[in-house]
């Protein structure tokens, strides 16, 4: 019994599958892997999408953030978002709502601090359970973006709603507006990540 249930919880991640396992080699992956990452998150914060009738878009990030702990577990997964979050502090303009004038701590400290706190915890909770084989079942990967996206909006809205005049304005502004978007990419995901190990086990086979 203790076995199986120490087995169920160390399964491989998807990025474990294939390259180097040990040894230089595999420190030499996980890097190549952690800038992949940090890049993605980038990219990912700027590609937006228009979602009529609200006036605010949707973009990828959370999709990447929570797409990013599942594929690398929680530990590269840690380290891959919290080097973004580094090179964000530094000024450079990887966030959402950064620009060449609002960027670095000036910004993470503004209205959207709590949903960067957000991207952490949900990271490292998709992680953890990609790592037991959550990201294996529809199902359970749909609970697994649910509880994820959940990690995101409660820091983010407590936090954001220090910069409204009540809570109705924080649902506005950091909720309701992106529910349909996150449908969406949770609808994704559930589908993305079984079928990838689907494929898995075929080439293996």
């Amino acid at each position: 019994m203790t076995t199986a249930i120490r087995t169920s919880a160390t399964r491989p991640v998807l990025s474990e599958i294939f390259g180097a396992r040990e040894g230089a080699a595999l420190r030499l992956k996980q890097a190549a892997l952690a800038v992949l990452g940090v890049a993605v998150l980038a990219v990912s914060a700027k590609v937006a999408f228009p979602m009529w009738p609200s006036p605010v878009p949707i973009t990828l990030q959370t999709f990447a953030v929570l797409s990013i702990g599942a594929a690398y577990g929680a530990r590269l997964g840690l380290v891959t978002i919290l080097a973004y979050l580094v090179i964000g502090a530094l000024g450079f303009d990887v966030f959402a709502g950064s620009s060449a004038e609002t960027n670095g701590l000036a910004y993470m400290l503004g209205g959207t601090g709590g949903y960067i706190l957000g991207f952490v915890l949900a990271t490292g909770f998709l992680g953890m359970a990609a790592r037991r084989g959550w990201d294996r079942s529809v199902v359970k990967m749909a609970l697994a973006m649910v509880i994820g996206n959940a990690l995101i909006y409660v820091p983010g809205l407590l936090w954001l709603h220090q910069f409204t005049s009540g809570w109705e304005q924080t649902l506005q502004w950091g909720l309701t507006p992106y529910l349909i978007g996150d449908a969406m990419k949770l609808a994704l995901a559930a589908l993305l990540f079984p079928g990838l190990w689907k494929l898995v086990g075929r080439a293996r086979g």
